[in-house]
């Protein structure tokens, strides 16, 4: 179980995944924005089991956004 966290405090932009979905290393998984700056968030390879944020959640500094297998 590979969990993907928030590289930084702000707010969920965008969620490019779904719950079941195969992802690679390659796949952008959200967007975050911190001080008006967009921070991707990448993930490793595998599916993606539960997803815990929605688009505009505020998020903090390595919150569990997501659970890939």
């Amino acid at each position: 179980m590979i969990e993907v966290l928030s590289p930084v405090a702000g707010r969920i932009l965008e969620v490019n995944v779904k719950a079941g979905q195969i992802v690679t290393d390659d796949d952008e998984l959200f967007i975050v924005e911190a001080m008006k700056m967009e921070n991707a968030v990448y993930g490793d390879p595998g599916v993606v089991k539960e997803i815990l944020v929605k688009e505009g959640d505020h998020v903090e500094e390595d919150q569990v956004l997501a659970v890939i297998e």
